[in-house]
């Protein structure tokens, strides 16, 4: 659960991911588009990508990935970021946490 901490930490959009999760992938074109750069992790490339998706399943990360925390703060999966979306909120909170200047 620490090292997760400190991974999110370390800059205003982190991502956990896998390379073959087509929702993964949505949510990071999603960013992309924004002109985001988020830390993206790939769990199923990294070393112990294993003990990391077993604790973003204790945060509550259900599904695992994708995991999506802004401003250090889990905001969650796929659902949660296109809703964000949808109702123009997710801009404005990535304003917030310094990932979107525009």
């Amino acid at each position: 659960m620490e090292r997760v901490n400190r991974m999110v930490a370390e800059k205003p959009v982190v991502i956990f991911s896998k390379s073959s999760c087509c929702m993964s992938y949505s949510i990071k074109s999603l960013f992309n588009e924004f002109g985001v750069n988020p830390a993206v992790y790939e769990l199923d490339e990294i070393p112990r990508g294993g003990e990391i998706e077993q604790a973003l399943l204790r945060l509550g990360c259900n599904p695992a990935v994708p995991a999506v925390f802004i401003g250090g703060e889990f905001i969650g999966g796929d659902n949660e970021i296109m809703s964000l979306h949808l109702r123009r909120s997710l801009k404005p909170m990535l304003k917030r946490a310094g990932a979107l200047w525009v």
